[in-house]
C-alpha cells in the first residue's frame, strides 16, 4: 500500500536496495511513514538512528542508537576498529589529552589541507574519525553479506553531528553490496538547522516531498475517520497547505469536537505549525496529570522512560508516542511526529520545563554530559557550577572528536557564566572549538561576542587566532594574515599565530603579507621556508631530519615537514615523510579526512598519480563549504586528469577552482589550477592555449604571479614559446627566474631551466641537455625527466644523430607508459617512428588502465595486505576491496596475489 499523492516516492524507497536515498521536507510531509514503510517492507535487517533535539549535542549518541542491537556482530572487527567504535560510544576507555592554546605546536597548521577538525592545532587526541568510519561501513558490510541490510535515519537535523559524519561517509562508500541508506531531513541545505548540521549528506541523491495537490489532500481528508465537510473542510485544506500531517491531525481536531463546532470556531489564519502545535497541545487534556507529567519528561529527554512506563500507556494507546528498545540500555520514547513532542513540550509552563529538567538531572549522576544539559537547561540566571560542568563536558566532547557538541556547550557554557571574564573566556574556547568544524560565521560570532565582554589582550589574541585560522581556509586570506599577526603579537601564541599566517601567505601569495610575516619568523625554519623556499635552500634542507627526530613520530608535525620539503623540491624526502605521517595518523592519530593537497602535490611530482587523485578527492570530501578548500583539491584533480590525457574533464575541473577563488587573492591555487589548464592544453597540442595559460603565471614584466608556485612552470612555458614564436619573452622570464635562484636553486629548477634554454636557444642545446641529464636528483621527477629526454631525442633526431635520439625516445616512452601518460605516448612513438622505428602500436601500463582507487589497492595487495587491512588505509569495506581486485587482476593479467609484487617493481618510478 502507498501513501496518497506519495505514490512514486513510495516506489524509490521500496526499491532501494543498495546505494542512498534522502527525503527532505517540512515537518509533516511524510518523510518518517515512508521511512516506516521502507523498514516494515525490507526483506532484511534493519538498523535505526533516530535524530532527537536532547542528545543533539551528546557526541556520537546517534552511534550508539545504531550499534546497540548489533554489538555481539563488532565482534567480527578488528581488535583496532572494535575498540574504535565501542570507545566511541562510551563502552570503552579513551586516552585523556591536555590541552594548552598557548603551547599547540605551530607546525600543526602546515600546508597540508587538512580536514577542518585539524585546523586548530591545539587539541587533544579524539578518535580516528576515519578509522571510525571505516569501522562502521566494515561492520554495515560484514552484515549485508549475511542478509541485506537497510539503514534508516530519521530526523537528520536533530542527529549529532560525529554521528552523522561517520554515517555519511560509510554512505559515500557503499558498492554493489544489499546495503541501503534511507534517511530523512527537513533541510539539507542547513537553514535553521545546527550551523548546517546535515551537510556531511549533501550531494546524496534525493527526493524532496512537497504539499501535496488539492486532489490529493481531498483524498487523505476522505479517508480519515471523520472526514470533514462544509465550512471546516476548506479550513483545513487552507491551513494545512498540503502538508500530510496536517491534513491529518486537522481533520482529527475536527472530528473530535464535531463538524458544527468547526464551522464556529476561531476563524483566525495561524502558520501551519503553530497551528499544528495547539493542536497537538489539545490532545493532552484528557490524559491523566501522571501522563502528563510523564510526556513532559520524555519530550524533554527520550531517554527518560524508566519507572514511567505505565504513566506513558495513555500516551502510547493514543498514538501519541512509541516505546521502544529494553535491556541494558533502557527504554527509549519514539513519538509519532517531533511536532508532537514539540508540542508537548512548548505547551507546557515555563518554570514546568525547567523543573522537568531538574528532576532528570538529579537522576543522572552517573552521565555527566546528559546531567549538564539538563542543567543549564534549567538554570533560570547565571551558574558558574553549571557553566563549569558545561565547560567539563565541552572537554570530553572534544576529546572524542565532537567539535559540534564541544562549541555548543562552550557557548552555553559562557551564556551561564556570572563573571564577564569567564565569559569571554569561554567564548574564546568556544571559537578554538568552533574553527575545527570549518565554520567561519560561527568562529567569527562567538569571537565577536568575547571582544564585547572583555578587553583582556591575551583573550583578544586568541579569539584573533581563532578568526584566523579558520579563515586561512576560506579565501578571505587578507583578513586572515591580519588577524593571525595581531595575535602573534602575544607572546605565547607567537609561533602558532606566524605558522598559521605564513599558510595563509602561502595561499593568499601576496609578496607585502610574506614580506611581513617572514620578518617576524625570527629563526623558526619551517615559518622561513613557507615563506620563501628559495632563500637559503640548502640550509633548511639539511635541517628536516633533525625536524624529523624532534617530531618524536607526532604525525601533525610530520605532514608539516613532508610539506616544508615538498616547498624546498625535496620531493622524494617529502613522500616519505607524508608516508610515514599519514600511517602514523591512520594507527591511532587523528586522521583528516583531507589527505592535504601538498601531499597530493608531492605525489603528483613523484608520478604517483593515483595517490595524488586521491588526495584530491579525499581533500574535497573534507571540505565544509570553504571554496578556497575545494578549489586546491579541484586544482590538484586537474593536473592528474591533464597528465593522463583527461584534457575534457581536466578543464571542468580547472576551470571549477578559478571559478571558487578570486585568482589575485588566492595566487596558489590559481597558479596550480593555470598550471593544469595549461598541461591540457599541450596534451591537446593546443600551443597557442598552452602559452597563454603558463604566461598567465608570470607578471607582465616577467615576475612570478606567485612566489614558489610559478617556478616549476618555467620549461613548459618555453616549449609552448617556441612554438608559437612567443621565443624573446620567455628567453627574458627564463633568465628573470634564473637570477631569482641563483643564490641557492634545487635540483629540480637547475634541471628545468636548463631545459628550458635548450628548448629556448637550439643552437647551443647540447650543454644544456647534458647538464640536466647528468643531475643526479632527477628521477624524483620521472614526468619531468620523460620529457626532458623526449625534446632531447627530437632535438637529437633533428640533427640526424639517430642511434642517440633512439635510446631516449625508447627510455623516454618506457616512463610515459607507467605513468599512463597518454599524448606523451603518442608523440614519442611519433618520433619513433620518426627515427626509423615501426613499433607496434602500445599501449599505456596496463596499471594505469585502472582507477586511482584500483591502482592504490594494487599496489597494497602487493605489499601483503589483507583485503580487510587495505580496506583500513583506503577507507573502504574489505568486499569493495575484493570486488576491485577481482575486477582487476584481468586486466592486469594475473591470477594470483602473489604475481602482484613483481608487476609493482617493474611500474614503480625510479
Amino acid at each position: 500500500m502507498t501513501m496518497v499523492g506519495r505514490e512514486s516516492e513510495s516506489a524509490a524507497v521500496l526499491g532501494l536496495t543498495s546505494g542512498v536515498l534522502i527525503l527532505t521536507g517540512e515537518p509533516g510531509a511524510g518523510k518518517s511513514t515512508l521511512l516506516g514503510l521502507a523498514a516494515d517492507r525490507h526483506p532484511g535487517r534493519v538498523l535505526r538512528m533516530t535524530g532527537s533535539e536532547s542528545e543533539a549535542n551528546l557526541t556520537f549518541a546517534g552511534l550508539h542508537q545504531l550499534l546497540r542491537p548489533v554489538l555481539g556482530e563488532t565482534a567480527g572487527l578488528s581488535a583496532r576498529q572494535r575498540s574504535a567504535l565501542l570507545g566511541a560510544i562510551g563502552l570503552g576507555e579513551a586516552e585523556p589529552h591536555d590541552t594548552n592554546p598557548a603551547e599547540t605546536n605551530p607546525h600543526d597548521t602546515g600546508l597540508a589541507e587538512a580536514e577542518p577538525g585539524r585546523v586548530d592545532s591545539g587539541h587533544g587526541g579524539p578518535p580516528d574519525r576515519l578509522l571510525l568510519g571505516v569501522a562502521l561501513l566494515t561492520l554495515l558490510s560484514d552484515l549485508a553479506r549475511r542478509s541485506p541490510v537497510l539503514v534508516v535515519a530519521d530526523d537528520l537535523q536533530w542527529i549529532d553531528a560525529g554521528s552523522l559524519e561517520l554515517l555519511a561517509f560509510a554512505a559515500r562508500r557503499i558498492g554493489d553490496e544489499p546495503l541501503a541508506v534511507l534517511a530523512a531531513a527537513r533541510d539539507l541545505a542547513g537553514e535553521g538547522t545546527r550551523g548546517g548540521a546535515t551537510a556531511p549528506f549533501s550531494g546524496f541523491p534525493a527526493r524532496t516531498l512537497g504539499p501535496l495537490d488539492a486532489t490529493a489532500a481531498g483524498l487523505l481528508l476522505d479517508r480519515q475517520p471523520y472526514p470533514p465537510t462544509g465550512r471546516g473542510r476548506l479550513r483545513i485544506l487552507d491551513q494545512a497547505a498540503g502538508n500530510p500531517l496536517a491534513l491529518v491531525e486537522l481533520a482529527r481536531a475536527n472530528g473530535a469536537c464535531g463538524a458544527d463546532s468547526a464551522d464556529s470556531a476561531d476563524g483566525e489564519l495561524l502558520p501551519p505549525t503553530d497551528r499544528l502545535i495547539r493542536v497537538f497541545a489539545a490532545d493532552l487534556d484528557p490524559l491523566p496529570e501522571a501522563t502528563r507529567q510523564a510526556l513532559l519528561l520524555v519530550a524533554a529527554d527520550d531517554r527518560a522512560v524508566a519507572g514511567r512506563v505505565e504513566a506513558l500507556a495513555p500516551a502510547e494507546a493514543a498514538g501519541l508516542l512509541r516505546l521502544t528498545g529494553g535491556g541494558h540500555d533502557g527504554r527509549r520514547a519514539r513519538f509519532r511526529h517531533p511536532l508532537i513532542r514539540s508540542a508537548i513540550y512548548h505547551s507546557a509552563p515555563l518554570a514546568a520545563r525547567r523543573q522537568a529538567h531538574r528532576d532528570l538531572a538529579a537522576l543522572l549522576s552517573a552521565e555527566p554530559d546528559r546531567r549538564a544539559w539538563h542543567l543549564a537547561a534549567a538554570a533560570e540566571a547565571p551558574d558558574e557550577e553549571i557553566a563549569a560542568a558545561l565547560e567539563e563536558s565541552a572537554a570530553r566532547a572534544r576529546q572524542r572528536g565532537g567539535y559540534t557538541a564541544a562549541t555548543t556547550a562552550l557557548e552555553r557554557a559562557a551564556e551561564l557564566s556570572p563573571g564577564r571574564r569567564d565569559r569571554a573566556r569561554r567564548l574564546v574556547a568556544a571559537a578554538g572549538a568552533a574553527v575545527s568544524t570549518g565554520q567561519p560565521h560561527w568562529v567569527r560570532r562567538l569571537a565577536a561576542g568575547a571582544a564585547e565582554l572583555t578587553d583582556d589582550p591575551a583573550l583578544s589574541a586568541e579569539a584573533s587566532l581563532r578568526v584566523g585560522q579558520v579563515l586561512t581556509l576560506s579565501t578571505e586570506h587578507d583578513t586572515a594574515l591580519s588577524l593571525l599577526l595581531r595575535a602573534a603579537e602575544d607572546p605565547g601564541l607567537r609561533r602558532i599565530a606566524l605558522a598559521s599566517a605564513s599558510v595563509a601567505g602561502f595561499y593568499s601569495g601576496d609578496e607585502e603579507y610574506r614580506l611581513a610575516v617572514r620578518a617576524r619568523a625570527q629563526d623558526d625554519p619551517w615559518t622561513l621556508a613557507v615563506t620563501d623556499p628559495t632563500a637559503h635552500r640548502s640550509e633548511r634542507v639539511a635541517a628536516i631530519p633533525a625536524l624529523v627526530e624532534r617530531a618524536d613520530g607526532d604525525p601533525a608535525r610530520l605532514i608539516s615537514l613532508g610539506a616544508m620539503a615538498w616547498l624546498l623540491d625535496e620531493t622524494a624526502l617529502a613522500v616519505r615523510i607524508f608516508d610515514d605521517a599519514l600511517h602514523r595518523w591512520r594507527l591511532g592519530g587523528t586522521l583528516p579526512i583531507g589527505l592535504g593537497c601538498s601531499a597530493g602535490w608531492a605525489y603528483l611530482d613523484h608520478g604517483l598519480w593515483a595517490q595524488a587523485r586521491t588526495a584530491a578527492v579525499n581533500t574535497n570530501s573534507a571540505g565544509a563549504g570553504l571554496p578556497h578548500l575545494d578549489a586546491a583539491a579541484r586544482s590538484l584533480e586537474a593536473a592528474a586528469l591533464a597528465l593522463t590525457g583527461r584534457t575534457d574533464e581536466a578543464r571542468t575541473a580547472g576551470s571549477a577552482a578559478l571559478s571558487l577563488v578570486d585568482p589575485h587573492r588566492s595566487r596558489a591555487v590559481a597558479v596550480r589550477a593555470r598550471w593544469a589548464l595549461g598541461m591540457a592544453a599541450v596534451a591537446d597540442g593546443d600551443h597557442i592555449g598552452a602559452y597563454e595559460q603558463f604566461r598567465l603565471l608570470f607578471t607582465a614584466d616577467g615576475g612570478p604571479v606567485h612566489y614558489a608556485c610559478s617556478f616549476p612552470a618555467v620549461a613548459e612555458l618555453a616549449a609552448a614559446a617556441v612554438r608559437t614564436g612567443h621565443g624573446a619573452e620567455a628567453a627574458a622570464i627564463v633568465e628573470r627566474v634564473a637570477d631569482r635562484l641563483a643564490e641557492d636553486p634545487s635540483p629540480r629548477m637547475r634541471i628545468l631551466i636548463h631545459r628550458a634554454r635548450a628548448l629556448l636557444e637550439p643552437a647551443d642545446a647540447e650543454p644544456h641537455f647534458a647538464a640536466a641529464l647528468a643531475e643526479p636528483a632527477g628521477g624524483q621527477w620521472p614526468f619531468e625527466r620523460a620529457q626532458l629526454l623526449l625534446d632531447h631525442a627530437e632535438w637529437l633526431r633533428r640533427r640526424h644523430r639517430i642511434t642517440e635520439a633512439r635510446h631516449q625516445l625508447n627510455t623516454a616512452l618506457e616512463t610515459f607508459r607507467r605513468l599512463g601518460a597518454r599524448p606523451w605516448i603518442d608523440r614519442t612513438q611519433a618520433e619513433l617512428r620518426a627515427a626509423g622505428i615501426e613499433s607496434a602500436p602500445t599501449s599505456p601500463d596496463a596499471l594505469t588502465s585502472l582507477s586511482p582507487q584500483q591502482q592504490h589497492i594494487i599496489r597494497l595487495a602487493a605489499q601483503g595486505l589483507s583485503n580487510r587491512e587495505i580496506g583500513e588505509r583506503l577507507f573502504l569495506s574489505p568486499r569493495t576491496v575484493g570486488s576491485h581486485l577481482y575486477r582487476s587482476f584481468p586486466k592486469l593479467g594475473v591470477t594470483a596475489r602473489s604475481q602482484l609484487r613483481d608487476l609493482i617493481e617493474a611500474s614503480c618510478p625510479s
